[in-house]
């Protein structure tokens, strides 16, 4: 379209029409400045938005780093795929990056962290220890060539940047084959990488006596929160060379090192890890225990401990008991009224009818009966006044409704 013809565009006014003009030549300009690429992987553009942050923390020898991409996903899948590691790391390990540019008053940035499976490139800001931008990745076509000459076949695209964000490498390769592991498959190095199995954590399991043989074993290892300090503190508590499984079971019930050492501390003596496990599912916790002191329940055995806790007597039910007059009763009383439904809202609304502090055996009877405060109430209506507890649940088993 000419510029002439342009502005006698009609239904446009004369300063309607500058300002059209002005703004197809700024689109035009930004259009033109917009660079043409290929679509290659490590191109941002192509590979999606990758973002990265850092920061320097006083004290700490290590930095934190996270780094959050989007991408298409590899051939033969459709949509998007969206990633987001993060992870303590060696500032020396981040090439061209140096503490005083992290601690400055503002600064840009480039630096590099290389891995086997490829090289991310940084670029951004850092001020006063945080910094963030955006990276690039770079994958080696060697890295690849060596991993289909092992036998593990060529990883894809999506592959190769898992590896290098998870540090999945030939040191990880190498020590899996040196202790005897099983042949791994490119789709479990990934998924190692992507479940936190590092080659410390291999290393280390080696030295607390562990070499699992199984692949997917590892996994599972670390999915169930198995950690080295884990394993290292339970066998500080005397809990030594337990099997693996025994481990995840542990584990899986939340009975951690610093769960046993609660109760440890509130004078209880070591027990069998299953006992431990059995306390942490009936939930019986140090919180229980000292909620029950408070209310002169001191020294109670675990085994007392579950019971009240399997039979629903709660410091609250206590201390609810405890209001309406029914102080310091002994455990198996408490469980005992727990177990026949007698709550304290039963109990108070009896209080309302006149039926106050009744004893708790006749609770219970009342309570196996059907007698409620709502059947007393209505019998009165029907003429059966002052009558006694113990003649309301007469009336009851003669077959008088509510």
């Amino acid at each position: 379209m000419r510029i002439a013809s342009f502005l006698k565009l009609e239904g446009f006014s004369w300063n309607q029409r500058l300002r059209l003009f002005g703004l197809l030549g700024v689109l035009t300009l930004v259009w033109a400045c917009y660079p043409v690429t290929d679509t290659g992987f490590s191109n941002p553009q192509n590979s999606g938005a990758n973002q990265w942050m850092i920061e320097f923390r006083t004290g700490e020898e290590k930095v934190q780093l996270t780094m959050r991409s989007s991408r298409k996903r590899d051939e033969g899948s459709s949509g998007w795929g969206f990633s987001s590691n993060s992870f303590s790391i060696a500032p020396d390990q981040l090439s061209g990056l140096t503490r005083e540019q992290a601690m400055s008053a503002g600064t840009h940035v480039q630096f590099q962290l290389k891995r086997d499976a490829g090289t991310f490139i940084f670029e951004g800001w850092f001020k006063e220890g945080n910094g963030s931008g955006h990276f690039t990745f770079a994958p080696s076509a060697s890295f690849a060539a060596e991993l289909n000459k092992q036998g593990f076949g060529t990883p894809t695209e999506g592959q190769q940047l898992s590896l290098a964000t998870n540090d999945v490498g030939f040191a990880l390769i190498n020590e899996l084959k040196a202790q005897g592991y099983e042949r791994a498959t490119l789709d479990q190095l990934v998924k190692m990488g992507n479940h936190g199995v590092r080659l410390e954590y291999l290393q280390g399991l080696k030295s607390l006596g562990y070499s699992l043989q199984s692949i997917d074993y590892l996994i599972k290892m670390r999915d169930h929160g198995v950690s080295l300090n884990f394993i290292r503190e339970l066998a500080a508590l005397g809990y030594k060379d337990l099997p693996a499984e025994d481990l995840i079971h542990t584990r899986d019930h939340g009975v951690t090192p610093s769960f046993i050492n609660e109760f440890v501390s509130a004078g209880y003596p070591q027990r069998p890890l299953n006992e431990w496990i059995e306390m942490r599912d009936h939930g019986v916790s140090t919180r229980y225990i000292k909620e029950l002191e408070a209310l002169g329940y001191s020294r109670l055995t675990l085994d007392d401990l579950r019971r009240m806790r399997d039979h629903g007597v709660t410091a609250q039910f206590i201390e609810d008991v405890k209001k309406l007059g029914y102080d310091q009763l002994p455990i198996e009383q408490l469980i005992h009224v727990r177990d026949h439904g007698v709550s304290t809202s039963f109990i108070q609304e009896l209080k309302k009818l006149g039926y106050d502090k009744v004893p708790l055996d006749q609770l219970i009877r009342l309570k196996d009966h059907g007698v409620s405060a709502s059947f007393i109430q209505k019998m009165k209506e029907r003429g059966y006044k002052d009558l006694t507890l113990d003649e309301y649940v007469q009336l009851r088993e003669r077959g008088s409704r509510d």
